[in-house]
């Protein structure tokens, strides 16, 4: 990653946390200083009932210091209180203030590795969330008042002073040890535990596959031994962190002996009070206990530290997207110019030298053999995949140019992998916005040919889906994708291998759909096998390896290239389609023909 990149993530973390919260951070430390100088009442009204108390006999003056401390504490109380909330609420600020942007890098960081690869942001913004909002910082604040201690001990007598040194000076080193010790096995055991999730979610997402070709019995096995490998990682942290800990723990206590044995010594020599060994000892006990805190919760900080540093990371990796200025709305002209798309990890590209344009009204059948590159020229059409070079515009605009969600509106999508996600079947058409209309949702549903199937449901459009529809069968969760992409009158239809799933009487409605589509202006563009998804299309393309290698009329095109369209059989290739380059110019190979050159792709 670069180092401007970098530093845009680190930018914008310490906005959210420091910038945005330097008047409260001020103010917590101000609490901090009042605290810790409330935390010298317990030794001082000690020093002052052995000292004065005690001599003198005075009731009275014992029932006035008490009432005096009960206050002091009231106020100790109070706002040690203040300052807890103060800090969980700058904990939320700091979570609500990136909660959009983190939901941004996992959909879109999700969408160019697949599976899970952002989900891990979510979890670090709440593990740096819930440390800010701890007890953590608390001992960090009141850190810096440890010398204040110091002083009082040196006050009370040199020697007390010294002592009190020796005795920070020691428990920082240990804090320091264990830092040292901590920081690698708590990398390791992080790392151990993110690739257990990811095998954990993978194994959930594909657990019909796992059951039904007997991998159960591999994958657990499999799991186990990542699972012990994360367990085995975070044991060997935490004993690291926990025998610095207790030895600290065994040490406070052992300085805390030894100034009491020390200001025995210096009362039998009458260099100070009886009441100066209480004293020095609770505020020996104070000036460590933040230290002690500190050592403690090692294992969180460093927890929240490494959060904090992949969030730098993964939120350069995705720059928080800024304002679009409105454009008009599309009207459905699809132009794509000269397209180059590489795959993450691929090293040829999948897609080159792409060049076609759909107007409106207008329908482009996409076919060619498996691996062409088909699904991926879908996929890019709606903005699902970064090109490399060319562009996709919508009405002379790129997806760059256009807000997201405004362009997603215009766009109707069913992919090769349908996802139904959880909620209502009305809100799964519907797109989950928050103003449904009622009577585009039916229109859509009808469309799709899926109105009386959900009439037929329990609670009809207000059924509960489950994850990914999974009380629906194939064909219905196509059709209800469909009705999905319908939903609101796209200008733009992109449907990858729509009628996969569905029987005679859906591969009907599909084809009424797209005409209904196509008559009211919209662009549509279909990627098929089977030939009855592509009847109302009048214009073909075929992709071989990545390349454009026919494009013009159905009919034409069909003729020219060989293909072998049947009633109930998918588009046959008579032989491989194997892309040629002649001065320039696409050409397709099959059977010793050559395809029709293809100089101009405008659908007609």
């Amino acid at each position: 990653m670069s180092e401007a990149k970098s530093q845009t993530g680190a930018g914008e973390l310490h906005a959210e946390l420091i910038s945005g919260n330097r008047s409260v951070i001020l103010a917590v430390f101000a609490f901090s200083l009042v605290l810790n100088v409330l935390a010298l009442t317990g030794s001082l009204f000690m020093l002052q009932v052995y000292d004065r108390v005690i001599p003198s006999g005075s009731i009275p003056t014992l029932i006035a210091l008490s009432l005096i401390v009960a206050v002091l504490y009231s106020y100790y109380g109070v706002m040690d209180y203040v300052r807890s909330r103060i800090l969980v609420r700058v904990g939320r600020k700091f979570e609500e203030g990136l909660r959009v942007h983190i939901f941004d890098v996992m959909a879109l960081l999700s969408l160019r590795s697949g599976g899970a690869a952002g989900s891990q942001a979510a979890q670090d913004l709440t593990q740096v969330r819930q440390f800010i909002g701890g007890q953590g910082p608390l001992a960090w604040f009141d850190l810096p008042f440890m010398p204040l201690y110091v002083v009082v001990l040196f006050m009370l007598h040199w020697i007390l002073g010294v002592v009190a040194v020796f005795a920070a000076g020691i428990i920082l080193v240990l804090a320091l040890l264990t830092e040292r010790a901590q920081r690698q096995p708590q990398a390791d055991a992080i790392e151990a535990m993110l690739h257990a999730q990811l095998l954990t979610e993978e194994a959930r997402r594909n657990v019909e596959a796992m059951h039904s070709l007997g991998m159960r019995g591999a994958l657990r096995e499999r799991w186990e031994k990542v699972q012990g490998i994360a367990l085995e990682r975070q044991t060997t942290a935490n004993d690291a962190g926990a025998s610095y800990a207790a030895f600290s723990r065994v040490f406070r206590l052992m300085l805390q002996s030894a100034m009491l044995a020390a200001a025995a010594w210096l009362a039998v020599k009458h260099e100070i009070s009886a009441g100066s060994i209480v004293a020095s000892s609770i505020i020996m006990g104070r000036a460590l206990a933040p230290i002690e805190q500190v050592v403690a919760g090692w294992p969180m900080f460093l927890a929240a530290r490494k959060s904090y540093a992949r969030l730098k990371e993964i939120l350069a990796l995705v720059p928080k997207q800024r304002e679009r200025m409105d454009l008009p709305a599309p009207k459905g002209l699809l132009e794509v110019e000269k397209l180059v798309i590489v795959l993450p990890g691929a090293e040829k590209p999948v897609l080159q030298g792409v060049d076609f344009r759909v107007g409106p009204g207008q329908g482009l059948g996409i076919i060619g053999p498996t691996g062409a590159g088909k699904s991926t020229l879908a996929r890019a059409l709606v903005g699902l995949v970064p090109l490399a070079q060319g562009a996709v515009r919508l009405d002379g605009a790129t997806a760059e140019q256009r807000d997201a969600d405004a362009l997603g509106k215009a766009i109707g999508y069913v992919p090769q992998d349908v996802q139904i996600f959880a909620g209502s079947v009305a809100e799964n058409i519907a797109r989950f916005n928050v103003e449904i209309d009622a009577s585009k949702i039916v229109a859509a549903a009808k469309h799709a040919n899926i109105h009386d199937f959900i009439l037929r449901l329990p609670d009809g459009y207000d059924t509960q889906l489950g994850a990914n529809g999974a009380r629906l069968s194939a064909g219905q969760r196509q059709r209800l994708a469909l009705a999905r992409a319908l939903y609101g009158d796209p200008v733009l239809l992109v449907l990858d291998e729509p009628n996969s799933n569905l029987d005679a009487e859906g591969e009907i409605a599909l084809d009424r759909a797209i005409r209904a589509a196509m008559a009211r202006g919209a662009a549509v563009v279909v990627v098929a096998h089977r030939p009855s998804a592509l009847h109302a299309m009048n214009t073909l393309l075929i992709l071989a390896e990545g390349r454009v290698a026919a494009f013009g009329g159905r009919d034409e095109i069909m003729a020219k290239v060989g293909l072998r369209p049947t009633p109930s059989a998918p588009i046959v290739v008579a032989s491989q389609a194997k892309p040629t380059q002649q001065l320039g110019r696409t050409t397709l190979s099959i059977q010793g023909r050559m395809g029709a050159d293809a100089p101009k792709r405008n659908v007609q």
